[in-house]
């Protein structure tokens, strides 16, 4: 061949990978242009409403107490997140309410926002800056000294219920109730409730102060009522990551010791037969193709729900993972090991357990360690799927959007979850398997 055809055949070879070079980018670009009209993005931004994340993102890492009036009877009650739990024992109401129940009481909010609760079920609230808001009831309708056509951002009105929204406090309005929100940061009763005798009680107070409680010792009731907390549900909590605890060691485990000797009969160089390996390998790819969601409401139609069908599914998924690793691992092991303990005249279980076991034990150690790790995870989501382990409990919280620092509060229990399983299976993994400096 001429040097002439040699430089032609390089000039080919450099025009495509530039061209290629282009390609992919442009490529990549078309299709986020395509994915940015077809998702509608601008359009998203537009509905997006920042002030309800807002509301959202202060409520977990604060709490609101709620003052309110039962229009139908005229009661009032002062509760925290409005929960019967955190209602004020009978006689006690927060100190930023004043005046008589009977007559008119007046909320204040901060920043001088002020919500009076009128006689015959009227409400006024003064906004800084605006004047006052007032609302009564015309038969089934709100009636309010506001234009409907010119409505502050901070207002949403309709036929039935009044909102006022600032970032003092808020005050709803409807034939039935009238509540005022105030909010503080911190969450309140996380340790005792407001019946409790060691509400309001420091550490130093409980341990080294006088008796508080006349029927029990001061660290054995505060135990007691903090571990039954019915708000947070302490006990209710720890037996819930127990459970997700549960699901994961025993799904993962039980995979590994069913994966092991399968992925002897899908490694090339112990099963000659080329059918049962292909027949092994392709229930590894389907049982591993299949998410663990899938298994989970599958299982839960057989067994119903609980820690046992999350336990199932974990365990199915994990097979396959083990299956398709430990067969690969088993395929890379060194055969001369293997001879050297057939020359002993060892039978094949002999050889199999000498030879090549020692061999994969730390490969199969560290994927069984880091897939306990994953499983952690995925037994929280399992577990709201099922109804067991943490993941209901988080599950039910953001379901009722209530109580977003209880949904806070449960993240943060599973994200420690991780970390320390996470700790732990460096801790074991380095001894059993050893640590290389």
């Amino acid at each position: 061949m001429a040097a002439a055809d040699y430089y032609q055949n390089a000039d080919r070879l450099f025009a495509r990978k530039r061209l290629f070079g282009f390609a992919v980018p442009a490529v990549i670009l078309a299709y986020l242009v395509y994915v940015f009209f077809a998702f509608d993005i601008l359009g998203l931004a537009e509905r997006a409403r920042m002030e309800n994340a807002r509301v959202l993102i202060s409520d977990m890492y604060s709490h609101k107490v709620l003052v309110t009036r039962d229009n139908r009877n005229g009661e009032i009650s002062y509760s925290v997140e409005g929960e019967r739990k955190g209602d004020y024992p009978e006689g006690q109401r927060p100190t930023w309410v004043l005046g008589e129940e009977t007559q008119t009481i007046s909320v204040d909010l901060d920043g001088g926002l002020v919500a009076h609760f009128l006689p015959g079920n009227e409400l006024r609230v003064d906004v800084p800056d605006f004047g006052p808001v007032e609302a009564r009831m015309d038969g089934r309708a709100v009636v309010t000294n506001l234009d409907p056509n010119n409505l502050p951002e901070w207002v949403s009105l309709s036929w039935s219920r009044l909102d006022v929204t600032l970032p003092d406090g808020r005050v709803t309005f409807t034939r039935n109730k009238t509540e005022a929100f105030n909010y503080f940061i911190g969450w309140e009763l996380f340790f005792f409730t407001l019946s409790s005798p060691y509400h309001g009680h420091g550490v130093f107070s409980i341990l080294f102060g006088e008796q508080i409680d006349p029927t029990r010792s001061n660290i054995a009731g505060a135990w007691n009522d903090f571990w039954g907390n019915p708000m947070w549900r302490h006990s209710e909590v720890a037996w819930a990551i127990f459970e997700t605890l549960l699901m994961a060691f025993l799904g993962t485990m039980g995979a590994a010791i069913i994966a092991l000797p399968l992925a002897f009969l899908a490694a090339k160089n112990f099963t000659p037969l080329g059918p049962i390996r292909f027949a092994v390998r392709r229930v590894f790819d389907f049982i591993r193709g299949v998410d663990s969601l899938i298994f989970t409401i599958i299982l839960s139609r057989a067994f119903g729900p609980g820690v046992l069908t999350g336990t199932l599914a974990i365990l199915i998924t994990d097979t396959g993972t083990f299956g398709k690793m430990f067969s690969e691992s088993l395929e890379n092991v060194d055969k001369k090991q293997i001879e050297g303990i057939e020359s002993t005249g060892a039978k094949t279980i002999q050889r199999y357990r000498f030879g090549v076991i020692p061999q994969v034990t730390p490969i199969f150690l560290s994927q069984i360690l880091f897939s306990l790790e994953s499983s952690t995870r995925s037994a929280t989501i399992i577990g709201a799927t099922t109804g067991g382990g943490i993941g209901l409990l988080l599950t039910q919280a953001i379901y009722t959007q209530k109580d977003w620092e209880e949904v806070t509060y449960y993240i943060i229990l599973v994200i420690l979850l991780v970390m320390l399983m996470d700790q732990f299976s460096g801790w074991l993994r380095h001894k059993l398997i050893g640590k290389k400096d």
